[in-house]
């Protein structure tokens, strides 16, 4: 798809309303389904990934409807799940998959879940091992440690875990294996990841205790859901804000926005870098996530580093940092990105490709990632990789940069945020527009 630009010099003074929060969506739906209550969930993200999840709970015997861009769930409880009449397919979403692993142990049937080409390839172990050491048994189909696999559930037995990784998606997982454990499940994060399942699970009255970086649940016998508002999403924004503060004379206004403390690392960041953005908080909504606007102007920025406990809190946003460190003043560098290395694609080695196509300097030790700034992008052919935060960061560096660009793929946008490029377009009045 070929990038144009109807004017060198873009305007950007408008306000901005971001699509519903990913992972917030994601996690209304697993909760809502095991309540006992009929919920309404508004401002969704209507992505290919969120519709997964409520394609399984749906093969599950749960009711979901969408009426108006508003989904209702109809719960069944903890223990109301039906066995799927088949395989339950995935996708590209890794969270649905880990999740899911989580509550299909506890479940007294079995199940077989795959995915496409990307998710099968990526490691399932960090999640099946604590599950099985609760007490559920995984089984392999193709390759040990990844989809496709079937899980028989059964009676789990709370656990003390240290994980390895901090992990939102892995501690999400073993929190609903703890909803049905006997005993007490704790888990002990290396780092602090994304809590929005356990504010969640605390709003709907769960026992969930939390200690600095470890997190404690005990079983229960219900989930008292209520109705959902789902934030608009930090990690779909993220891109707008890149985008102004390396534009001309930009000012732009974000309107509810989540800002939740555990999502917040790239603002803090970009705050470091000299980026001028203000963050105005103004209520705390029912599922526990505080919400929020977001101003950012155009600034000059200087050069940072990032250190590795800083990631899991910016872990979606982390290859903007590439983006804005080819134009600050200096040399950034992030330490320890092992993580960008099992997402759908190497996201170090995906971003590192695009950029230096278009005259960035940027070099990758190990896990560790050095971006030479004072640089001055210019279009180039540029590649997805087949995956979405690639192809976006693509995107707004083309549209930065200098003269016009082609990007091999966009429909994988679609995974996280399926009105992208039109909102790209919109953004601009029109001054960028998207060719095939």
């Amino acid at each position: 798809m070929r990038i144009t630009k109807d004017s060198s010099h873009l305007h950007l003074n408008r306000e901005y309303f971001p699509p519903g929060d990913k992972s917030i969506s994601h996690r209304s739906i697993f909760l809502s389904a095991l309540g006992e209550n009929e919920v309404k969930i508004e401002n969704f993200l209507f992505c290919d990934d969120c519709l997964r999840t409520i394609n399984a709970f749906q093969k599950m015997g749960v009711n979901i409807k969408i009426e108006d861009e508003v989904v209702k769930v109809k719960g069944v409880g903890l223990r109301g799940l039906k066995p799927p009449p088949e395989a339950i397919y995935l996708g590209n979403s890794g969270t649905t998959a880990r999740l899911l692993l989580g509550v299909l142990s506890a479940q007294q049937f079995e199940c077989e879940l795959y995915g496409d080409r990307s998710l099968n390839a990526r490691p399932m172990e960090r999640v099946t091992h604590p599950l099985s050491l609760m007490g559920a048994e995984f089984i392999f189909l193709e390759k040990e440690g990844y989809l496709p696999l079937r899980v028989s559930g059964g009676k789990l037995a709370g656990i003390e875990y240290k994980l390895p990784v901090a992990s939102a998606q892995v501690k999400s997982a073993l929190l609903l294996a703890g909803l049905y454990a006997s005993g007490r499940t704790g888990i002990i994060e290396p780092a602090k990841s994304r809590d929005h399942t356990e504010r969640m699970l605390k709003e709907f009255g769960v026992d969930i205790k939390i200690d600095g970086l470890r997190i404690e649940v005990t079983a229960c016998e219900k989930i008292s859901t209520e109705d959902i508002f789902v934030p608009g999403d930090i990690s779909s924004a993220a891109f707008f804000i890149a985008l102004a503060l390396l534009l001309d004379d930009a000012y732009l206004v974000i309107r509810n926005v989540g800002i939740n403390p555990t999502r917040m690392g790239f603002i803090e960041a970009v705050k470091r870098m000299g980026g001028d953005v203000d963050v105005i908080p103004y209520k705390e909504l029912k599922s526990g996530e505080p919400i929020g606007d977001i101003i950012v102007k155009s600034s000059q920025l200087k050069a940072i580093e990032v250190k590795g406990e800083e990631i899991p809190l910016m872990i979606d946003e982390l290859p903007l940092i590439f983006l804005l460190g080819c134009y600050a003043q200096g040399v950034t560098r992030i330490y320890s990105a092992s993580e960008l290395r099992v997402k759908e694609t190497d996201r170090i080695n995906s971003v590192s490709a695009n950029l230096n196509a278009m005259g960035g300097e940027i070099k990758v030790e190990g896990d560790d990632v050095i971006i030479y700034g004072n640089r001055r992008l210019k279009g180039a052919n540029l590649r997805s990789f087949g995956d979405h935060r690639t192809a976006m960061v693509a995107v707004i560096a083309a549209v930065i940069g200098d003269g016009e660009s082609n990007i091999d793929d966009l429909e994988c946008v679609k995974i996280s945020y399926p009105d992208f490029v039109s909102d790209v377009e919109k953004i601009l009045d029109g001054k960028v527009k998207f060719k095939n």
